[in-house]
């Protein structure tokens, strides 16, 4: 029995469901395709966590934390992309899983991406929320504190989470409610709207560049790292750098275990394989093209902000407006208000587009209800149902769980579906080394191998509450999985179907 639970899937069956009616509409093609990847990446991770790397974890290194945490996702994209050329059908990381590694390992990566996209979503709805207030305030409009922010939060001073005096945050219920409306009408509008705030926010992303380097002052860069350029802890002993409450590593590895989550969304275009017009080709250069776009500007932009301002300056809520609050320059910080605003917009858009669609890779593979999550809207083609549930269950999490907590169950969420995906690679380059590849990641096994490394540092770096969290999550999935999709999935059926005949 135990040998059913590694069961994979064949290529060929993952290949022949792309031809059912549930088929999602080909329509994206490369430009797009790397337009959705810019918009999940650039916008919380400049606007918001580059603050709070900055004033947490690595001052002015959270330079180096960029470059450090852009390398890691780098060998990760490379094998994301091998494998979207292979098998061009919705799923990402879960379905790659499900072709190398068995079904077991296919729920437990499942099961981790609606930690990565549901509560990343959620992390960001926090920032947009953030920075829309801020906006409103430049306008002598204050929100009332009741419902401005979630009741708890986290002080990393004192290692404690303590109470806000509020109920929730309206502003991120809001957020979320019109992206979920968006998102059931339909992946063109919802592809052609994140393609106009792309624009928008790339335009403030550069103004911000360029009208900020007048401001910088070398001095604020000193010292570059006032916490170590390491910062790595196993199961909460720091075993490389200086040590937190709580024993929390500090330092440059752990500022890019923080802002990892900012590289968020490269791996979302794989998700969009099966609206891909030419997936083999396309979806590759939509990852790689999205994720080197986007790690030029995150170290540029995190330069400026650290030169601007010196890093126990920063404001973590809205680090890159209030830089340019504190100059005298207030015309400004309502203009990138407006620019993080569109960012996070985009962003969050393309992360709640993503979740509903490995959902909808689960049912059709009856690991969960079909009937609900794989339910395909007959006009808008679009994954209706659990875009919706995906929508309620982001708001309520941005409405009632602080911005620290969020960002980190996140990043450990990410990093352990990049550690699966580069070990998948591995396994198919042995087991199936005739399989067409159309996009090959160079450097095999060396690339992989790095990729896991580098991944499994990062996670190391995080503080050993993730750890615990994550563990928590994945007891729960199993729960659900032993509960009701191993019995009931398509292989498990096949299975039965395959012991009756020889019966």
């Amino acid at each position: 029995m135990a040998s059913h639970l590694f069961t994979r899937k064949p290529l060929s069956l993952l290949l022949e469901e792309m031809k059912g009616e549930n088929r999602l509409r080909r329509v994206l093609g490369p430009v797009t395709l790397t337009s959705l990847g810019v918009g999940a990446i650039v916008g919380t991770g400049i606007f918001v966590l580059t603050g709070v790397a900055a004033v947490d974890k690595a001052g002015p290194g959270v330079i180096l934390s960029f470059v450090a945490a852009g390398i890691a996702c780098i060998f990760a994209a490379l094998c994301y992309a091998e494998f979207a050329s292979m098998v061009p059908v919705a799923g990402s990381a879960y379905t790659y899983a499900y072709a190398t590694m068995g079904e077991l390992f296919a729920w437990i990566i499942g099961w981790d991406l609606v930690l990565e996209y549901a509560v990343g979503s959620s992390t960001v709805a926090h920032g947009w929320s953030a920075h829309f207030q801020d906006l409103l305030k430049s306008f002598g409009i204050v929100m009332p504190t009741a419902f401005s922010q979630a009741p708890i939060d986290f002080n990393p001073d004192i290692g404690r989470f303590y109470l806000t005096g509020a109920y929730c945050d309206v502003t991120a219920i809001a957020i979320t409610a019109v992206i979920t409306f968006i998102l059931v009408k339909g992946i063109r509008e919802s592809a052609g709207f994140n393609a106009g705030m792309v624009i928008v926010k790339l335009a403030i992303v550069l103004f911000v560049i360029v009208a900020g380097a007048f401001y910088i002052n070398p001095a604020n860069w000193t010292p570059f790292a006032p916490f170590g350029y390491t910062g790595v802890s196993f199961f909460g002993h720091t075993v490389l750098g200086q040590a937190g409450h709580s024993g929390v590593p500090l330092g440059i590895l752990a500022g890019a275990a923080i802002i990892f989550f900012a590289y968020i969304g490269f791996d979302s275009v794989s998700t969009h394989a099966e609206e891909a017009k030419r997936p083999q080709r396309d979806v590759p250069i939509g990852i790689i093209a999205s994720l080197i776009i986007c790690t030029i500007l995150y170290i540029a932009v995190s330069a400026v902000l650290t030169g601007m301002v010196r890093y126990d300056k920063i404001n973590i809520n809205a680090p890159v407006s209030d830089a340019f609050a504190q100059h005298g320059l207030p015309w400004a910080q309502r203009l990138i208000d407006v620019g993080a605003i569109t960012g996070i917009t985009s962003v969050l858009l393309v992360m709640m587009l993503s979740q509903p669609r490995v959902l909808l890779a689960m049912a059709r593979d009856g690991l969960i209800p079909p009937s609900f999550f794989g339910a395909v809207h007959e006009k808008f083609r679009t994954p209706y149902k659990a875009t919706i549930l995906t929508g309620c269950f982001v708001a309520l999490m941005a409405a009632l769980l602080p911005l620290r907590f969020l960002a980190e169950l996140t990043n450990i969420g990410t990093l352990l579906a990049f550690v699966i995906v580069c070990t998948a690679v591995l396994i198919m380059r042995k087991t199936h080394p005739e399989a067409e590849r159309p996009f090959r990641a160079p450097l095999v096994p060396l690339v992989p191998i790095l990729g896991i490394l580098s991944c499994l540092l990062l996670m190391f770096s995080l503080p050993v509450e993730n750890w615990w969290r994550l563990i928590v999550w994945l007891l729960l999935g199993f729960f659900i999985y032993f509960g009701y999709g191993r019995k009931r999935s398509v292989m498990a059926r096949m299975r039965k179907a395959q012991a009756a005949e020889k019966a």
